[in-house]
């Protein structure tokens, strides 16, 4: 036994280098968010002072009262949290049906129309701006929540991914599924799409992380406090010759609590989805 043990402990020093790496790492990767979090309880002096203050001499836990009193935040939050909700679903459903129509089904042009799909990937989301400004506008959606989920109820990158999920599936499955008299939209829905839940687990992980951290769109289309989403209504703290630091600090540490929770609910989920996302040839 005492041999046995000894074997194993051996092993594990030989592997002490990459746990250091692996350690210091973490530690690198989490230190930003300890920051700000100490930067929640300080004062802007505190923040402002050079050289660097680490720990406030007080703790202001008042800081985070007080950001209630500056801006509207719960009817933001439920903003954002209805923007998230209905980005995900909507890019869940047209990107997983997209991505197995350019998987399995043949169509005239399939081949030119999902080299069109990539070729949006490479343009930056800043050229549409102006033209998606206007038809927002002419649909009378600003100042709404449906004006900000709108443009982002598709999505390139989804469509890709779920078509090489898709492209991973043996073409046997859907001949098993008409063979027993199933429609197309029944092979889809019941048999090819339960077998690509961790490729649909990373759409949704991405589209939840974007749509909840969207600042510039939403910037454009809202102006009332009441309509923006947590982000927008985080940065207009910064003024334009102050900022509140420690208020923005204590609203993006409450905003960031919703995703961290989420995260550790859905862990494994999570990892599983980010390392089994589909992306084969």
């Amino acid at each position: 036994m005492y041999e046995r043990r000894r074997g194993v402990w051996e092993q594990q020093l030989r592997y002490w280098p990459a746990h250091l790496i692996l350690i210091l790492g973490g530690l690198t990767m989490i230190f930003p968010f300890v920051w700000q979090l100490m930067m929640s309880l300080s004062t802007n002096v505190e923040i402002q002072a050079v050289p660097p203050q680490f720990l406030p001499a007080r703790p202001q836990w008042g800081n985070y009262a007080k950001v209630f009193e500056t801006i509207p935040f719960l009817s933001q939050f439920w903003v954002s949290v209805l923007i998230t909700v209905l980005r995900t679903a909507a890019q869940l459903i047209l990107c997983s049906m997209a991505g197995y129509a350019f998987a399995r089904m043949q169509f005239t042009g399939r081949g030119i129309l999902f080299g069109v799909l990539l070729a949006i990937l490479m343009i930056p989301g800043q050229a549409f701006l102006i033209t998606q400004y206007q038809i927002i506008k002419g649909l009378n959606l600003l100042e709404t929540p449906w004006g900000i989920v709108l443009p982002g109820m598709f999505s390139a990158f989804g469509t890709f991914l779920m078509r090489q999920a898709f492209m991973t599936l043996p073409k046997e499955l859907e001949e098993a599924a008409r063979l027993d008299g199933c429609n197309p939209w029944q092979t889809f829905w019941k048999v090819i799409l339960p077998l690509v839940k961790p490729s649909l687990f990373a759409v949704a992980i991405t589209t939840v992380l974007w749509s909840w951290n969207d600042l510039l769109w939403p910037l454009i289309v809202t102006t009332r406090e009441d309509n923006m989403p947590l982000s927008v209504g985080i940065a207009t703290l910064a003024g334009q010759y102050t900022a509140d630091w420690n208020l923005m600090m204590a609203a993006s540490v409450m905003a960031m609590a919703p995703i961290f929770a989420l995260f550790f609910a859905l862990q494994r989920r999570v990892i599983e989805g980010l390392a089994t996302s589909g992306l084969k040839g």
